[in-house]
């Protein structure tokens, strides 16, 4: 298979948080900012494995800031790696204040979706071929959060994570 750009995946969206998909505080509901990085996330991942994808995981999630009835939702998500059938899609998110137009940053999560096909059976997807410094990086810290979600699921040992290991090398010096 011929490697994609992450740039080729990327999606960014736009949505206004209106009175029902708020709180009694006025703010967006959880599930339903999920929802939305759910959906963006997973057009990423479509468009970089021109194939159906379901999602496998959502891991760290991180709710940094509430985002207020009336302000504007930008979600924008790209695929930091792809394994044989997996990719591990980055979302981050802002909330923009349309009065003053100012952006803060509210979340970010990985998800991984696997591609399949009209069976529901996994289909191979294209690697990344990364090209700046930035998606170098994104592309190694995939690698060690895939070999992180297998240990906690059990289906790695710490001694194979080889990853990691290079990763705590570097930073350690050792």
């Amino acid at each position: 298979m011929i490697p994609k750009s992450p740039t080729q995946s990327r999606c960014r969206t736009t949505e206004l948080v209106l009175p029902n998909d708020t709180n009694v505080l006025g703010n967006l509901m959880g599930g339903r900012l999920l929802y939305l990085m759910d959906i963006c996330a997973a057009i990423a991942a479509q468009r970089h494995s021109n194939s159906t994808v379901v999602t496998a995981g959502v891991d760290n999630v991180d709710f940094q800031s509430a985002i207020k009835l009336g302000e504007v939702v930008i979600l924008e998500s790209v695929v930091n790696r792809a394994f044989t059938t997996s990719m591990e899609t980055e979302i981050n998110v802002w909330a923009e204040d349309t009065t003053t137009a100012k952006r803060r940053t509210c979340n970010r999560a990985f998800y991984t979706f696997v591609a399949v096909d009209q069976n529901g059976s996994p289909v191979p997807v294209p690697p990344i071929q990364p090209e700046t410094d930035e998606q170098r990086e994104r592309f190694e810290g995939a690698a060690q959060r895939r070999e992180l979600r297998l240990i906690l699921s059990g289906r790695l040992r710490l001694d194979g994570a080889r990853h990691l290991h290079d990763h705590l090398a570097a930073v350690t010096g050792a």
